[in-house]
């Protein structure tokens, strides 16, 4: 797949709630990701890390009130979208999340993701 392509399925697989089969599916074994500092895991690498990172996040959402992501930006083998979403956490009540998500494809897969947020409040 090229990045175009790349970017229209994790869109389509995140708007039908499919987000770990995005990462399943998706991902590079050696995908980076990164989030803001001060999160609880900054920087990971490698589709196991990633995989474990994400689940790590679900379990933590008491409940989903809604979300919603953009259609893709593609500039070479780069793409964005922004992602909103409206969450009850287990630990920290209810919280309005707006990101901008950054990614890098080779070879048909998405190699790194960085991801930008206002940190809420502890």
């Amino acid at each position: 797949m090229n990045t175009q392509e790349v970017a229209n399925r994790l869109v389509a697989l995140c708007r039908s709630g499919e987000n770990m089969k995005a990462i399943n599916e998706l991902y590079a074994p050696n995908i980076v990701s990164t989030e803001m500092p001060g999160a609880p895991s900054p920087s990971v690498s490698g589709i196991d890390a990633v995989t474990k990172k994400s689940e790590e996040w679900y379990a933590s959402v008491e409940e989903f009130h809604g979300s919603e992501i953009s259609d893709p930006i593609v500039a070479g083998n780069h793409f964005s979208c922004s992602m909103k979403m409206d969450c009850t956490f287990k630990e920290q009540g209810r919280i309005q999340i707006e990101e901008m998500c950054m990614y890098e494809v080779n070879n048909g897969k998405i190699t790194a993701e960085q991801f930008f947020y206002t940190m809420p409040p502890n």
